[in-house]
């Protein structure tokens, strides 16, 4: 099962020209940029790991590509992700976030089925990698 969450996630994994491509242009627009990764990809999982701090200011995208690099060393099987932020109106929003590497295996979600009051059925989602502890998912 191949992931999709944020932009670009129904193509080929992006290669570093590619992203470079998009931390440029998200550089253009004056947008702040940061990378994250986590080990749980569910979809509800809003709150991954943030790998150093924002970068606010940043002119040159290779900056951030040191960053992903950085982060791809510490944490070779996890999921990485850039966002950018564009905090014109006095509020932090996400205009962009796209993964930048995933694990050599994705083990995919299950659909959990609980029966509920009358003739309500109630779906919820289980990743697979949350079966084991945070730190050895991969």
């Amino acid at each position: 099962m191949h992931i999709t969450q944020g932009q670009f996630s129904f193509l080929p994994p992006l290669t570093d020209t590619e992203i470079r491509a998009q931390v440029d242009y998200a550089l253009s627009k004056g947008w702040a940029l940061s990378v994250e990764w986590t080990d749980d990809p569910h979809p509800r999982n809003c709150y991954w790991h943030m790998w150093g701090n924002p970068m606010f200011q940043i002119k040159d995208g290779a900056a951030v590509l040191f960053e992903v690099n950085a982060c791809r060393k510490e944490h070779s099987e996890v999921y990485i992700k850039v966002n950018a932020f564009d905090n014109t109106r006095g509020v932090e929003s996400m205009v962009m976030s796209f993964i930048v590497q995933r694990p050599t295996t994705e083990p995919g979600f299950g659909l959990q089925r609980t029966e509920d009051h009358g003739r309500s059925i109630r779906y919820t989602t289980h990743s697979y990698a949350t079966n084991k502890p945070s730190g050895s998912r991969y």
